[in-house]
């Protein structure tokens, strides 16, 4: 435990020893960062670690997102891509209407779908389970990683099956990882504030207990933005450090940036890149046991994610095709990315760009 102490530059050289013998940061130590302005340091650190970690290699994949439905049950406050059934722009997708898009947008080299959507109590658990049969039978090519913690919870109590059958139930069907979302902030106080009308926080870490318990590897986000306190995001990164102690199931951190409402908000309905940036390196700091943290270009900008290179990230996401969560909420980034751009913002950071599958295994080195 780091002593809170009137003199800042030594607290931060007591924390920079820490990270250099390989030592654990404390609550105190992230919460010291976060209030920190000597960013500079706080990204040379994550830098460091990453480079111990990884080297210089930067991963990413070729993914396409999916949205069956954007029904949703729950009414959170940050949340602009739900919709009422009936309501203007609600869809329920059928396989077919499904792979009629996939159809005419997939590329020969997709390897990953990235699926979510909204918790839609209009149709049975066996809607959720066939659209993964479907998609795993007519592309068995491409790995299927889909759903959050909070609809896996969500479908145990549609169905009335504990977290263990859910997940059983749609790894038969094709599921190979779940996707990182439903997390938020770890806090109940932020869940209350937010109107997170879904999984709380032993249920979305219960739900990546068993998925790792399964042999299923997944990633892991936090939402962060002008809500939570700055204790709140540490204990977040807590809650995830001690799981991994236990199970060794995430392989990436993900932090992902609030945005505002419309994309006609000012910059300061923002978080600013200063924040981005401290979200990616104490990320890095702190979560010791985890192999990767993503700058995910969808939030934070394809420059930043540059820059989020050299502060500790060793994943640029990929490719991507029509995101719309974080675009319906007012993201001004791109909603994709070629190829050759991304190896080209990689080789920029002085990175080396490898791409890779879902389980992280390597497909090809961009030298």
């Amino acid at each position: 435990m780091t002593l809170l102490t009137a003199n800042p530059e030594r607290q931060m050289a007591a924390i920079a020893d820490k990270v250099r013998n390989g030592e654990r940061l404390s609550f105190e130590d992230g919460v010291f960062l976060y209030r920190s302005d000597d960013l500079l340091t706080i990204g040379q650190l994550a830098n460091e670690v990453n480079l111990r970690k990884n080297g210089k290699k930067v991963y990413f994949t070729e993914t396409m997102s999916l949205y069956f439905t954007n029904v949703c049950e729950s009414h959170c406050a940050f949340c602009s891509f739900r919709k009422d059934q009936g309501e203007e722009g609600a869809y329920t997708l059928t396989p077919e209407e499904m792979f009629a898009y996939v159809d005419q947008h997939i590329t020969p080299t997709a390897r990953e779908f990235h699926i979510v959507g909204g918790h839609n109590p209009h149709v049975p658990f066996e809607y959720y389970v066939e659209s993964i049969r479907s998609l795993k039978e007519r592309y068995p090519h491409v790995t299927i990683k889909a759903y959050t913690a909070a609809e896996i919870d969500f479908y145990s109590r549609i169905s009335g099956l504990s977290y263990r059958e859910v997940l059983e139930t749609l790894m038969a069907a094709g599921l190979e990882s779940l996707t990182g979302g439903g997390a938020e902030i770890l806090s109940d106080q932020y869940r209350d504030k937010m109107r997170v009308e879904k999984a709380g926080i032993q249920q979305y870490l219960e739900v990546h207990r068993t998925a790792h318990q399964l042999g299923m590897k997944t990633p892991t986000t936090m939402l962060y933005g002008p809500v939570e306190t700055i204790e709140e995001r540490v204990q977040h990164l807590i809650h995830l450090r001690d799981l991994q102690d236990e199970t060794n199931g995430f392989q990436v951190f993900i932090p992902l940036s609030m945005q505002p409402t419309s994309p006609k908000a000012g910059i300061r309905r923002r978080n600013s890149a200063f924040e981005d940036l401290k979200a990616i390196a104490i990320g890095r700091l702190m979560l010791d046991n985890f192999q990767h943290v993503k700058a995910y270009f969808i939030n934070i900008g394809t420059q930043l994610t540059q820059v989020a290179l050299t502060m500790g990230a060793s994943d640029a996401h990929g490719t991507i095709v029509r995101e719309r969560i974080s675009h319906a909420a007012g993201a001004l980034t791109p909603a994709g990315i070629t190829r050759e751009d991304l190896v080209w913002l990689i080789k920029g950071a002085g990175r080396i760009p490898v791409e890779r599958d879902t389980l992280y295994n390597e497909v090809k080195i961009y030298d």
